[in-house]
């Protein structure tokens, strides 16, 4: 269906359209997004992943527009109405509610006031009154009366029910109201008063009020939460003065009782029929917009979170704080293997300071341990000084490790699989541990909804939302490139062209056959064809294979062009990717063939700058104010370092070594105008925060970071 739409997606995208064709062409072949734009910049003139999902959403709305017309003009077929005018308009609609407004007239519903008087036979009557010649209307209407219409006034109101339907069903008029709730609607909400006590996280809401277009997405789903919660009465209106204008305007043409008929049809249509299915349609407008905006951010916080820094193949002792439970404590090696799992007290109310102490250092002599993990959550700032106080050696480093959704993981099946024979809070402190080794690793195996660094994601469209964070995570794998031989199934899982059953027959095979020693290697996995190795290899990486390229992101099919670029210059590969010198002196356009060109032939140069190299960077230990351990210990005036832990809309969260999350307001982020906090702050940025306000009993803390 694409070779249809491709000249209207790239009107709507305002993108090249032999771009937009190329793409549509390749995402109909079975390509994924990564691959299309890390591997086929020729084709589609280097559009980036971000156009490319544009261009795959433009299309998918507009063959669900296709789809949609095609059942409408089937359902008006069959009812013997669609005249080709009206066939026509349908076809050349462009907007779903410009169609929905189109088939209004013949949507089966149920029936109405006004089918009851077109089945009386009252319809010439509503025709004879809307030509507005100046008739006897009640001489007019008792040629009418009849069973269920006993009387004048009941056949005149029949009529008048007629008449509003048919304003109702106006399209052009439907169209301008639209357009009217959209600059000059005003939204509204209301305590429910018998809940004005339960509802203080509300009390923002309580009597508010403001123009709709000046709503924020954040605000919008937090009063549609208010609403769903049973806490707040919403509202939307506009003026009803100027949307009757309009109707009286397009069927009012005189004076007289016709016209004071129609004058009370308008009223009716508007307060019955129009205004709530107007504004129905506006809220749902909103809504997907508010929902887009929220699955963006959170699309955005996601990919910084599974990019952030690893620290690499460390032996790593990982810490789950807790108080009368106890910190559990495991010990990893450097592939992440669990090798001992025990639990030390040095809180209150046990205080087994010196038991604990010495079990710790035991760990960290026994197993070479080369840095320490620490959960986040309760008792964290306790179990950071704690460890801070054994006195360790210097190059053991201590890290704070966010813990969301490492319950999620603890409980999950991929946890029972890995871990059958240990509890969840085992599982737990592994994966801090792993966390801190490699995000992307271990946070993939968690519902990104569970990680906690979205807003409202339970509110918005859940099929987009899952569509969006998958795309995410896919796109944050094929970044940073995998290591075929030591992937989890779960990380492999989003490698381009892979999925669940090729990742499992990858990891059956590598226990089977041994490591990969070369990427060809991989077509002898069961089901891993020739199109899935196209997608997949250029992501996958062997790290001390045969070929020196397969620690790369050159893709296979380019390895040629390669082989000759050393051949030419009397050397081997590997020895062309150790010489930085000699490949500076290539002649790139002398490679150039009809599928490779000069943009593929500079990622292949910037590959081998860099084979084998996260590009994520390295992990850094970061510390709070050591007077910091409790709300109470927040006083306003401070300035004091913290780090981000979910970017909003509105504004930043910033844990300040407290179990809250202070919050800074965009307009505190920086002296200059901002769109969005993520114009400036990533993820597990550090950022040093000055004190506004400390509200102990909300356990609320604004923050600054204007601090000059």
């Amino acid at each position: 269906m694409s070779d249809i739409f491709w000249e209207e997606v790239a009107k709507l995208t305002a993108l090249p359209q032999h771009s937009v064709k190329n793409t549509l062409q390749l995402l109909a072949e079975g390509a994924t997004i990564p691959f299309i734009a890390r591997y086929r910049k020729e084709r589609t003139g280097s559009l980036d992943e971000v156009d490319i999902a544009l261009i795959q959403k433009t299309l998918k709305k507009l063959e669900e527009l296709a789809d949609r017309k095609e059942t409408v003009l089937k359902s008006i077929e069959e009812q013997g109405k669609l005249t080709p005018e009206l066939e026509q308009k349908i076809r050349k609609c462009t907007d779903l509610l410009e169609l929905e407004d189109l088939y209004l007239p013949y949507k089966k519903k149920k029936k109405t006031r006004a089918d009851v008087a077109k089945d009386a036979g009252l319809e010439p009557l509503a025709k004879l009154i809307m030509q507005q010649r100046d008739r006897d209307l009640h001489h007019e209407a008792q040629r009418y009366v009849c069973d269920g219409f006993a009387d004048t006034a009941a056949v005149l109101k029949g009529a008048s029910d007629i008449i509003a339907e048919w304003m109702n069903e106006d399209q052009s008029l439907r169209e301008r109201f639209r357009e009217r709730f959209r600059k000059f609607g005003v939204l509204s909400s209301k305590v429910v008063g018998t809940k004005k006590e339960a509802a203080t996280q509300y009390s923002d809401y309580f009597e508010f009020s403001e123009p709709l277009f000046k709503c924020p997405s954040h605000r919008f789903l937090a009063l549609a939460r208010g609403e769903q919660e049973g806490f707040l009465r919403l509202s939307m209106d506009v003026d009803e003065e100027k949307a009757l204008e309009l109707i009286y305007r397009k069927f009012i043409k005189g004076n007289g009782s016709e016209a004071d008929l129609l004058g009370d049809a308008a009223k009716d249509a508007w307060k019955r029929l129009i205004s709530p299915s107007i504004e129905s349609q506006i809220w749902q407008e909103f809504k997907e917009k508010a929902d887009e905006e929220a699955i963006r951010v959170f699309a955005v916080n996601l990919q910084q979170l599974l990019l952030a820094a690893p620290l690499g193949e460390k032996n790593v002792l990982a810490l789950d704080p807790g108080f009368r439970t106890g910190c559990k404590l495991v010990c990893l090696n450097k592939q992440g293997k669990l090798l001992l799992n025990d639990t030390i007290y040095p809180h209150p109310p046990q205080n087994q300071i010196q038991n604990a102490a010495f079990l710790l250092r035991k760990c960290i002599q026994d197993y070479d341990i080369d840095a320490v993990a620490i959960g986040d959550g309760t008792a964290a700032r306790e179990t950071e000084s704690f460890v801070q106080s054994l006195g360790l050696p210097p190059h053991i480093q201590i890290y704070m490790v966010s813990e969301s959704g490492a319950s999620i993981y603890s409980a999950s099946e991929i946890a029972r699989e890995e871990f059958p024979d240990h509890d969840i809070t085992v599982r737990g402190a592994v994966s801090i541990g792993r966390r801190l080794m490699d995000p992307l690793a271990e946070l993939i195996k968690i519902d990104p909804k569970s990680i906690g660094v979205g807003q409202y994601q339970h509110d918005v469209n859940q099929a987009k939302l899952k569509e969006s964070l998958e795309l995410s995570v896919e796109s944050c794998v094929n970044r940073v490139g995998i290591n075929v031989n030591t992937a989890s199934k779960e990380l492999l899982t989003y490698v381009s062209g892979l999925g669940p059953a090729i990742a499992r027959n990858i990891i059956e095979y590598r226990n089977e056959v041994g490591e990969f020693k070369e990427k060809k290697e991989l077509r002898e996995v069961p089901r891993l064809g020739d199109k899935a190795f196209e997608q997949c290899a250029g992501f996958l990486r062997i790290r001390t294979g045969k070929n020196p390229l397969d620690n790369t992101g050159v893709h296979p099919e380019s390895y040629p062009v390669v082989q000759k670029m050393a051949k030419d210059a009397g050397v081997t590969v590997e020895q062309l990717i150790k010489n930085k010198t000699l490949r500076q002196s290539v002649t790139l356009e002398k490679y150039t063939t009809e599928t490779i060109g000069l943009p593929t032939l500079k990622d292949i140069m910037a590959e081998m700058d860099k084979p084998g190299l996260d590009p994520r960077g390295e992990a850094k230990v970061f510390s709070f104010d050591p007077g910091i351990r409790e709300i109470k210990d927040v006083k306003p005036g401070m300035v004091i370092p913290g780090i981000v832990t979910n970017l909003t809309r509105f504004g930043a969260f910033v844990n300040i070594g407290v179990k809250q999350d202070g919050m800074v307001h965009i307009s505190q982020i920086t002296d200059r105008f901002i769109q969005s906090p993520t114009d400036v702050l990533v993820l597990r940025q550090e950022v040093l925060v000055k004190v506004l306000e400390v509200d102990e009993q909300r356990k609320r803390i604004n923050l600054s970071m204007l601090i000059h």
